[in-house]
């Protein structure tokens, strides 16, 4: 398995997520599991299997006149990639705040919680988080920037 930090778009997610959850299928299984929810062409399918291809994300392996397409990379290193490159976008100051709106946003089950609790009691807190934005991205007095017009 791949372990490199991975960039999919949106639709290619919902490829991965078709493969991860059966391991292995057809452009045409692929296509026929996403027909309701996207409403796609076979075409469409097809091409985002081979950016996929392209990207390392999935292989492929000829049977007879069909491929069979296979996840390269795990949902768990992928989602970790995911929130690594969000939070490479978002002040380092705010990284708590965003956490804290992602788990009121989310519907959690009662085994969801207990293992939030669980990962934040085995966390250990830091005194303070150094800002890591440039002058002008965000609003801490050690950025503040004068604008002249």
């Amino acid at each position: 398995m791949m372990t490199e930090p991975v960039k999919i778009s949106d639709a290619e997610w919902e490829v991965m997520r078709v493969l991860w959850t059966v391991k292995a299928a057809t452009a045409h299984e692929i296509a026929e599991i996403l027909g309701d929810k996207m409403d796609w062409k076979l075409a469409t399918v097809k091409t985002l299997l081979g950016r996929l291809s392209k990207k390392e994300v999935i292989r492929s392996e000829a049977e007879g006149k069909k491929f069979i397409y296979y996840p390269n990379v795990s949902e768990t290193a992928t989602v970790r990639s995911a929130t690594e490159n969000l939070f490479s976008h978002i002040c380092a100051k705010k990284i708590g705040v965003t956490i804290a709106d992602l788990i009121n946003e989310a519907e959690l089950t009662a085994a969801d919680i207990a293992a939030i609790n669980t990962a934040l009691l085995a966390k250990t807190p830091v005194a303070s988080i150094a800002c890591n934005c440039i002058p002008g991205q965000c609003e801490c007095r050690q950025h503040q920037v004068k604008i002249n017009h």
